[in-house]
């Protein structure tokens, strides 16, 4: 049922008090003004009266303020330390458990992006944050995750890489709010349900400006990949882990689609990527009677999970349990901090906060 009477976060009514208690004090042009104010109280107290209730509207306007800057800021909420003591249950010394939300404002991933080391993994990890966990997070940590989302938009639209990661993760982050959006009343979401509709839409935004994005050749003159040996080609594209990214490096120029095809390539990342048993089940033969490594990786793709594989990962001290970045110090009481030290992969984040 709907509440009708006034909106409490109006200021209110003047009111002095008498004698007999208070009473209402109206305004002169209401014509139900009290010329006399000392049939009501003396001068001092009228006086004591009015200045506390203008403290008290000064500190509202401030606090109204306050929301509304907090509710268009995109700056992160950051922490002095860079670390996160992981811990999930409570102790003599330590009340409660952490949360990915706090360990998602707590972690630098601001500066995260910034690296070339770890940026797919800071992206995978937004990635699977938007498909299952974007319930889990409190209000400023999903905050903080639309934040870092346009810092990573704002950074590939200027470097132009990586575009069709940021393609997939925006797609996902938009799936997935269509489905809780239409669950609204459910407690499923943190905030207002414009304010989500507002940032769907700047989602659509941003998938419109990658779209539009045309890739300008460089300013150079000296050599090019086309230019070196055609070994050392083979061996750079060896070093993709993406078959789509082999598909797409073919169709610059024609020579390399004939070394985009070859065999041994395309074997060489089968065997990275999947084991001799996920291989043997999904054999593809071509016209020849040879096995067909192209088809037969994007049919592996299809059905079993790629091999991660990241420049820098978030570490896990097995001895204090707190949770940072490579190289970022934290109070460890161990001899050898770094051999207590165990790698993560963002699915290994996650899980690491599921109870």
């Amino acid at each position: 049922m709907p509440f009708l009477g006034q909106d409490w976060r109006s200021p209110g009514q003047s009111w002095v008090k008498t004698a007999d208690g208070w009473k209402r004090f109206l305004d002169e042009k209401s014509g139900s003004f009290v010329s006399d104010l000392s049939s009501y109280c003396n001068k001092e107290v009228y006086n004591k009266e009015n200045l506390f209730n203008s403290l008290n509207y000064d500190v509202a306007a401030k606090k109204r303020k306050k929301d509304m800057l907090n509710s268009k800021t995109k700056t992160q909420y950051f922490h002095q330390e860079k670390w996160i003591y992981v811990h999930k249950g409570s102790t003599k010394e330590r009340h409660g458990y952490c949360t990915l939300g706090e360990a998602f404002n707590r972690l630098d991933f601001s500066t995260a992006i910034l690296d070339s080391r770890r940026f797919n993994y800071v992206v995978r990890l937004l990635e699977l944050i938007a498909k299952s966990q974007l319930t889990s997070l409190s209000g400023i940590a999903q905050k903080n995750f639309m934040n870092i989302l346009e810092k990573v938009v704002l950074k590939v639209l200027e470097d132009q890489q990586n575009i069709r990661l940021i393609r997939e993760l925006l797609q996902t982050l938009y799936t997935s709010l269509c489905t809780l959006v239409q669950r609204v009343g459910k407690s499923v979401l943190v905030g207002n349900i414009n304010m989500w509709v507002y940032r769907m839409e700047t989602i659509l935004h941003w998938q419109q400006q990658l779209n539009n994005v045309q890739i300008t050749r460089p300013a150079f003159k000296g050599l090019t990949f086309t230019d070196l040996p055609l070994c050392l080609q083979l061996n750079i594209m060896q070093r993709l882990s993406d078959g789509r990214d082999l598909v797409s490096l073919g169709q610059v120029a024609p020579d390399l689609h004939v070394l985009s095809e070859d065999r041994l390539l395309w074997k060489k990342l089968c065997q990275y990527h999947f084991s001799e048993r996920q291989i043997r089940k999904r054999l593809i033969l071509s016209d020849k009677g040879q096995l067909d490594w192209k088809k037969m990786y994007f049919k592996l793709v299809r059905c079993y999970p790629r091999k991660e594989q990241y420049g820098d990962t978030l570490q896990l001290c097995r001895h204090c349990h707190i949770l940072s970045w490579k190289g970022t110090d934290h109070p460890c009481t161990a001899n050898n901090p770094e051999s207590c030290s165990v790698s993560l992969s963002p699915q290994d984040f996650i899980n690491l906060f599921k109870f």
